[in-house]
């Protein structure tokens, strides 16, 4: 069975907590890699909603293992109010591994998030203010506390009060905060700790033993590839990194680990937060998109921005990640548009461009090259095979893989598991041979 990489091939919202549960039922492992309580998946099963952060979409299948890779960093205080959602529900968590090297996320990082937002001003980036950020920057800075670390007290309450002398001088004399009471933080956590202490594991060598014994496994990251700290929209993006690649580093896997990536892309366009968006459309068009398509973020409630499909997007993704197919989602908000367009380039300063361009001023310049395709006005919520959807939304569909350059894989069409068009069986299939070590 193959080891499949899940990413999302825009700006992130594209629909992956759907696919990734569809591909899950599968899968014997699914990994969570990157991102934090800033991300989240809504999964709709036999019309019960699960609005998962930080817990792998994986959880729902009762013989699916979860990891929470070291990649990601965790709030605990939100981890435990998903673990008690889930359990309300009746869902077994005995199956949930935690990585020890996953960093804290601590109250000070919420703090400088939140009013470092509010001293940038008119020029915010707009983060969800969960202090992810800042839990990324101090785990580049060497200064961050782990999971692991909860599990030795006095270790964990020396490095924290060292790490809180600068934190209070930084509250205090930069962001006018009010400093924050180390003895207070300490015993919070050491409650967190003791609820958590079951999951924390090795998850290395958990993954490299199911590896080995050809178990396959769903890799699943957050946000998506045009929010990536290196190759998104710098600096309207997140602070680690959602594309295939991250999946490496975040589960603690080798390259050759990887057998096929799938990216997700909605059959529109959406963005949250700010940044130049080339397709956006603020005109009624753009608010019928939102609310047939109920664009509001799963973590902040906040409305998101919409437009029409961007294969310049599409195409950067596909080569970032090496994607072998993508998964269409919310091809049924589409329904009823009597034409529709796809952006195949950009214009800035009179050139034309068909790749992605290298800097933030000329994305902001850029005005998007439209061609425009007939729509279909019958709905495509009650499809379950290709042949059966309207030939109009074939073709958009064959047009989208064409401009991204990458095959179709699967198409949703609504929110609910059985709404799900498949093309390709991903897991399927022998895998690579892996020597023991």
């Amino acid at each position: 069975m193959a080891n499949v990489v899940v990413v999302g091939a825009q700006w992130g919202d594209e629909g992956k907590g759907k696919i990734t549960d569809w591909l899950a039922s599968q899968a014997r492992w699914v990994v969570r890699y990157q991102g934090g309580a800033n991300a989240g998946h809504t999964v709709i099963v036999d019309g019960e909603t699960y609005k998962l952060h930080l817990v792998p979409s994986g959880i729902l299948y009762p013989e699916v293992a979860c990891v929470i890779g070291s990649g990601t960093v965790i709030d605990p205080a939100r981890l435990l109010d998903e673990l008690t959602m889930l359990k309300n529900k009746g869902i077994d968590l005995g199956r949930l591994h935690l990585s020890s090297g996953a960093h804290l996320t601590m109250p000070y990082h919420r703090i400088i998030d939140e009013s470092e937002e509010r001293r940038r001003g008119g020029s915010a980036l707009g983060t969800t203010g969960r202090g992810i950020g800042p839990t990324y920057t101090d785990k580049a800075n060497r200064s961050g506390l782990r999971v692991g670390d909860l599990r030795d007290p006095m270790g964990f309450k020396t490095r924290l009060e060292d790490i809180m002398e600068t934190k209070n001088l930084i509250l205090t004399r930069i962001y006018d905060c009010a400093p924050l009471d180390v003895n207070q933080v300490y015993d919070q956590y050491m409650a967190y700790a003791d609820a958590l202490t079951p999951y924390i594991k090795d998850t290395v060598s958990l993954l490299h033993g199911a590896i080995t014994r050809d178990e396959p496994i769903l890799f699943e990251g957050a946000q998506g590839t045009l929010l990536d700290i290196d190759f998104g929209s710098y600096p309207f993006v997140t602070s680690s990194h959602p594309i295939a690649g991250g999946a490496c580093i975040g589960a603690g896997v080798g390259p050759n680990a990887i057998d096929r990536v799938l990216g997700v892309v909605k059959a529109y366009t959406t963005r949250v937060g700010a940044g130049p968006f080339p397709t956006e459309l603020s005109d009624e068009t753009g608010e019928q998109l939102r609310r047939n398509g109920q664009e509001f973020g799963t973590t902040t409630g906040r409305a998101r921005r919409c437009g029409w499909f961007d294969a310049v997007v599409g195409r950067l993704a596909t080569r970032l990640n090496g994607l072998d197919s993508i998964a269409v989602t919310k091809l049924d908000v589409l329904d009823g548009f009597e034409s529709l367009r796809i952006c195949v380039g950009y214009r800035i300063d009179g050139r034309v461009l068909d790749e992605f361009p290298a800097t933030l001023t000329e994305l902001a310049q850029a005005e998007p090259i439209y061609e425009e395709i007939p729509g279909w006005q019958a709905s495509t919520r009650h499809c379950r095979h290709y042949d059966e959807l309207p030939i109009q939304a074939q073709r958009y569909l064959e047009r989208l893989a064409a401009l991204v350059g990458a095959p179709l894989a699967m198409v949703a069409v609504g929110p609910e598991r059985d709404q799900t068009i498949i093309l390709e069986r991903l897991l399927d299939g022998p895998r690579r041979q892996l020597q023991a070590v």
